[in-house]
């Protein structure tokens, strides 16, 4: 049956920032469809809420405290998948992210580590999952998670939009170079109930203005970047690499605007 293809029956996944948001859906999404998930982030107490979820599928958790942003703790994080479960067939490099901040007040280590957290820490552990997976299974997927913000000018968020950006072109040069073993495939990702959207949704005024712009009424949840991360991630996208999905809810122009102070003469 068609269906089938969607499933990644004892696959192996690892997510990072998988302790809440996207990553958590993700995680248990993953585990709901047949994969054992090693989860990734640096909050214990939240990863352990995540592997409860996924044992309650019937399918193994790993739980792995780690910080993207360290080099050592990502060999760190895909030795120790393969010690644990001897294989690695998917990535979902979800951690990331990067506040607004308008651009004449965005310092040289902001930017810099917005592109750290958004593409360096990515790519570094993409090198390190596509060796073992095509070391231990022969083949694999990479799915990235990335932003509407990657593609929409957006004020105040240029180190985040510029990282994102990045991101998709990362993919994009990863996924030529690796096919046809790993498949790298990036979601475009827009508004998504959070914590990171809570300041929009939780002000009345703000969240009236996001639904009204965007066509289908409502933010993202969750489960919605988890469905295109199954597809993404499964058989059923066998024929698919270097492709970035925009799963946003139909915008095309921002939702919402964090508004970034005019520039003005020094002194003015």
């Amino acid at each position: 049956m068609i269906l089938d293809n969607f499933l990644v029956t004892d696959q192996v996944a690892i997510v990072t920032g998988a302790g809440q948001g996207i990553g958590r859906g993700v995680a248990i999404g993953l585990a709901e469809a047949g994969a054992d998930v090693v989860l990734a982030a640096r909050t214990r107490a939240d990863l352990e809420d995540v592997a409860k979820l996924v044992e309650a599928t019937g399918r193994r958790a790993h739980i792995v405290v780690a910080d993207v942003m360290q080099t050592a703790e990502l060999e760190r994080l895909v030795a120790e998948t393969l010690e644990v479960f001897g294989r690695l067939d998917i990535l979902v490099n979800n951690a990331g992210g990067t506040g607004p901040r308008p651009a004449m007040t965005t310092s040289e280590r902001f930017f810099e580590t917005a592109f750290r957290f958004n593409v360096t820490a990515p790519f570094l552990l993409t090198q390190l999952a596509a060796r073992a997976m095509v070391d231990t299974t022969g083949q694999g997927a990479v799915v990235n998670i990335s932003s509407r913000s990657s593609d929409m000018v957006m004020s105040s968020f240029v180190a985040y939009g510029s990282a994102k950006a990045a991101l998709n072109m990362m993919t994009k040069n990863l996924a030529a170079e690796l096919a046809p073993r790993v498949r790298v495939n990036a979601i475009s990702v827009g508004g998504v109930a959070t914590k990171g959207l809570a300041s929009v949704l939780t002000d009345d005024r703000l969240r009236e203005q996001y639904e009204r712009n965007t066509p289908m009424r409502r933010p993202g949840q969750p489960e919605d970047i988890a469905c295109a991360v199954l597809y993404f991630a499964s058989p059923a996208a066998a024929w698919v690499t270097g492709k970035v999905l925009q799963v946003d809810g139909g915008v095309e122009s921002p939702a919402f605007d964090v508004p970034a102070p005019p520039l003005e003469p020094s002194g003015a």
